[in-house]
């Protein structure tokens, strides 16, 4: 019987754990170091956030990623991008270095028992811990238009279902979406000789801008101070403060987590996209989508254009994620059916990262509107990974006290959550 079993091991799951570990937990992690940044980015991709901002988090500010950088000889520094296949390299290193017990299965259930969990992998064992946090990532929430998702795979695809793009080289392939994601990958596509098009709803792209240098005279820090999520004050808040977000009134928290920090790509793939001549369909929407001879066609209509018909070989769909709890399918039903929907249908979760129902404990997209739009980002982990495992010690100590770990289920998840 474990005190904590952590399952996913990316920048979340791994930062939980070495927290635990450290605090002396019992912790185990299941699930395959960094597998959705090593197996579900296209290769050539780059990390959005600055070097600075995308540590692991570990007691000490240990194991940090300047120090594997500094390491392994390659520069990491402010305003210059670095390839995602670093960073996953990077949290490679991170999980040799500050996680012990760390199992590469996969969770298939994770169901009730009388004095904490049951967790079964895919290959049919059982495992058993007293609390369980999960942090699986934005995988299990993939989100496509509702007129892409009767297609087949053939025809359509998930940006994150991609960490080789070759296949197009000589197709067409349109790109849905203005995000970061769907500009990258069309920047990258059009750079191996596909014929790209953008179909989005926005009526023009987004860029971010370049960032203001790192070193910099005090009035224009103060005007604009760095955070994890970029300059300026509002991105400070969001990305320093998550526990004061929390305190946010629950419309407000909704209103942010629904609009802040929305698609816009990164200034460093913007001279990317306009050399590459890329047919930009701005303000369209996809209405409808048929197979056809092999191709597919697409229907689209924008405001001011009416109806627009055209055809292709492929569609990705870089149209982000959306985590709810009915898509928490790795909770059995009767787990699942105690969270505590918010009207996003998203799973509440309280003081310390806990959820509705006793000892889960939840990280990363999930906790969005409770928490803020950090948790969008790996930035998130540095102040999840302690808070959490302090909510983990706290829900132990509890149960050890009672000597009995679920008196009642709702009552005691509902009211933990209300007052915490």
């Amino acid at each position: 019987m474990h005190d904590l079993m952590v399952v996913g091991a990316g920048p979340y799951g791994l930062s939980i754990a070495a927290h635990a570990q450290a605090r002396g937990l019992d912790t185990r992690v299941l699930g395959r170091p960094m597998a959705s940044w090593r197996d579900h980015m296209p290769h050539g991709m780059f990390l959005k956030s600055e070097p600075w901002a995308s540590h692991l988090s570990a007691p000490g500010g240990r194991f940090g990623l300047d120090r594997y950088c500094a390491g392994v000889g390659v520069t990491a520094e402010h305003g210059r991008p670095l390839p995602v296949r670093t960073f996953a390299d990077y949290g490679l290193w991170f999980a040799r270095e500050a996680v012990s017990q760390l199992d590469e299965r996969m969770a298939e259930s994770i169901d009730a028992a009388p004095d904490g969990f049951d967790l079964r992998t895919r290959d049919g064992e059982v495992l058993r811990a007293r609390a369980v946090a999960l942090a699986t990532g934005l995988l299990p929430y993939t989100h496509l238009p509702e007129a892409l998702r009767k297609l087949s795979d053939e025809h359509v695809s998930h940006s994150s279902h991609h960490s080789d793009l070759s296949r197009f080289r000589d197709a067409d392939v349109t790109v849905v979406g203005g995000g970061q994601a769907a500009l990258e990958i069309a920047a990258l596509l059009a750079e191996q000789g596909t014929r790209v098009r953008i179909v989005a709803r926005a009526a023009g792209l987004a860029w971010n801008t370049v960032p203001p240098p790192w070193v910099r005279p005090w009035r224009q820090s103060l005007r604009a101070p760095h955070s994890g999520l970029g300059s300026g004050w509002r991105n400070w808040f969001y990305s320093e403060r998550p526990g004061a977000f929390r305190r946010l009134p629950e419309r407000t928290r909704a209103a942010v987590a629904e609009t802040a920090l929305g698609p816009a790509g990164a200034w460093w793939v913007r001279d990317r996209v306009d050399a590459a001549g890329i047919d930009l369909r701005m303000g369209r929407t996809i209405v409808d989508a048929l197979p056809s001879a092999g191709r597919l066609r697409l229907r689209t209509v924008g405001t001011s254009q009416g109806l627009e018909d055209f055809e292709t070989d492929h569609v990705i769909a870089a149209t982000g994620f959306r985590a709810t709890c009915a898509r928490m399918t790795v909770l059995t039903p009767r787990v699942r059916h105690m969270l505590a929907p918010s009207p996003a249908h998203t799973p509440r979760v309280g003081r310390g990262f806990a959820s509705a129902y006793p000892g889960l404990f939840l990280a990363g997209l999930v906790t969005t509107p409770d928490y803020g739009p950090a948790m969008r980002f790996v930035h998130g982990a540095t102040y999840t990974a302690p808070a959490l495992v302090a909510g983990v010690e706290r829900y132990l100590a509890r149960q050890s006290g009672r000597g009995r770990a679920y008196a009642a289920y709702g009552p005691i998840g509902v009211k933990c959550l209300a007052n915490g």
